[in-house]
């Protein structure tokens, strides 16, 4: 196995740690979590540009490369609306991974019709969207979870309360705008390769 395939494996393998640390919770865990993702997030920018590089790309790459990205961010997502504080709807995690069973589906159609779909700009977009999102709403938690545990904070006198209301309200429309990009790069997809549907 080639070092891009290890990379993409080890991505895969962080999201059963990341689930955990997300499930003990408290500055400690979320930190370690938000940790992890980043690490993750690092893996899927050089694994492609390894197997580019070093001319290894490979069938098991172009499949796992997608999926870990599909899981690591699903989990993320689904995660943040197990945390009352975060105040992300279920119905948006849904849009969200919905998108992508549809787009997988339409790629897997696609290679039973030997037709690769590549990814489109809209696509990578989207995905850099989601992580930075991720990465966003994950710095609020912490935040959080560190005025929670150090609540003689002047900091926490002085502006978290002040501000709690706004705060809280943020990671709502980050991830309203993620479902935003992410329908619509899907709704793209389906429009450039309506055609594979067409049984004729």
């Amino acid at each position: 196995m080639n070092l891009a395939n290890k990379l993409t494996l080890a991505r895969i393998c962080i999201v059963p740690l990341y689930i955990l640390l997300m499930e003990l919770g408290g500055f400690i865990g979320t930190t370690l979590a938000l940790f992890l993702f980043t690490l993750a997030s690092i893996t899927d920018f050089f694994d492609g540009k390894i197997a580019r590089r070093n001319k290894t790309v490979t069938s098991l790459g172009i499949f796992l490369d997608p999926l870990a990205d599909k899981m690591l961010i699903s989990t993320s997502f689904i995660c943040f609306t197990s945390i009352p504080f975060l105040r992300v709807p279920a119905w948006m995690v849904v849009a969200i991974i919905a998108r992508e069973y549809l787009i997988t589906g339409l790629r897997s159609i696609a290679a039973y019709k030997n037709i690769m779909i590549p990814a489109d700009k809209t696509g990578k977009f989207k995905t850099t969207f989601q992580i930075v999102a991720i990465l966003l709403i994950s710095v609020i938690l912490i935040l959080n979870e560190y005025f929670i545990a150090n609540p003689t904070s002047v900091y926490l006198n002085k502006y978290f309360l002040q501000y709690a209301n706004f705060v809280n309200k943020i990671p709502f429309w980050i991830t309203f705008t993620v479902v935003v990009f992410t329908v619509t790069s899907g709704l793209n997809y389906m429009r450039k390769y309506r055609g594979l549907l067409n049984e004729k």
